[in-house]
């Protein structure tokens, strides 16, 4: 049998360090899924491995794309299956280790198959975003996708907030005829792999000074001169995350350094609380409080892989 060892938790928790350790311990490689440290031009603020962290294993999919490219999770997920699949062939254990939910998913269960949208429909859908601005999109899913524009104002208003998100939604619904919703919770494709989940937490207040810790080390790092860099294609999809739209609003003179600075910690303590609210709800995980030692988690994996 195959085991893929998928550690989970919020950001800072210390994901980075165990996977590290695991593979060493059972001789395997790492495949990231986190998408935030997918690009090459984002080091600091997407809290990428030190290079001596990932010259101690073998890592994947960091820093391999660009920002510039279109990636999607559908392709992520065929990519790094076929990485797993070349992966498996000489060994019995890989890692997987990210704190994006959405990622998680594809890899241990599939994502859902949307069909071909014709290029004229995205475009027009571009078009109408340029001029009329998100109340636009946001209308069309309404009245679109009543269903889905209603759960989403429930459980996850953010991505109503989000342009690229909500430009596929439509370009779904007017390329297909049919509600975005209709093609979501498909059924699940069959793995060659048993996955073994590892999930790291701890109190909240301990998560939240380790986030603060972390934000000022970036800053230490150069993270205001790498959001420079970047600056002026700030409109990108890749960059539309947290760490770097602080900044940008401080470098168009919307806030001080220092304001900025409490929002990216601010924002980065909310993301936390999502993917822990995410990782929550996500079946046979087993928990581990962030300071247990390594032997213990390894000894839930062998008892698991090893019966």
């Amino acid at each position: 049998m195959k085991y893929l060892i998928t550690v989970l938790g919020p950001t800072a928790i210390g994901k980075t360090a165990l996977s590290i350790q695991l593979a060493a311990y059972f001789d395997c490689e790492i495949v990231s899924c986190d998408s935030r440290q997918f690009f090459k031009e984002m080091t600091i603020g997407t809290a990428v491995p030190s290079q001596v962290e990932l010259n101690s294993v073998p890592h994947h999919f960091i820093q391999n794309k660009s920002i510039f490219e279109n990636y999607t999770v559908g392709d992520y997920e065929k990519e790094a299956l076929a990485q797993l699949d070349e992966l498996f062939k000489n060994k019995d254990y890989a890692v997987l280790v990210g704190g994006s939910g959405l990622y998680v998913n594809a890899i241990l269960h599939g994502f859902d198959v949307f069909p071909a949208i014709d290029s004229k429909v995205r475009t027009q859908v571009q078009e109408k975003y340029d001029l009329e601005g998100l109340p636009y999109l946001q209308h069309q899913l309404e009245q679109l996708d009543t269903e889905y524009y209603t759960f989403l104002l429930k459980t996850n208003p953010q991505t109503l907030q989000n342009p690229q998100r909500m430009m596929r939604f439509i370009e779904v619904c007017l390329g297909t005829g049919k509600p975005y919703s209709s093609f979501l919770n498909q059924e699940k494709k069959q793995r060659n792999f048993i996955p073994i989940l590892i999930g790291l937490e701890t109190d909240r207040e301990a998560m939240y000074q380790r986030i603060n810790k972390r934000v000022d080390l970036m800053v230490a790092e150069g993270l205001v001169e790498e959001a420079q860099n970047l600056f002026e294609y700030k409109n990108l999809n890749a960059l539309q995350t947290v760490g770097y739209r602080e900044l940008f609003d401080y470098f168009e003179g919307k806030t001080t350094l220092e304001f900025a600075i409490e929002e990216i910690k601010k924002n980065t303590r909310r993301f936390a609380k999502r993917q822990m609210t995410w990782f929550k709800k996500t079946e046979n995980v087993q928990w581990f409080d962030s300071k247990t030692d390594l032997q213990t988690v390894i000894h839930h994996i062998k008892t698991f892989s090893c019966p």
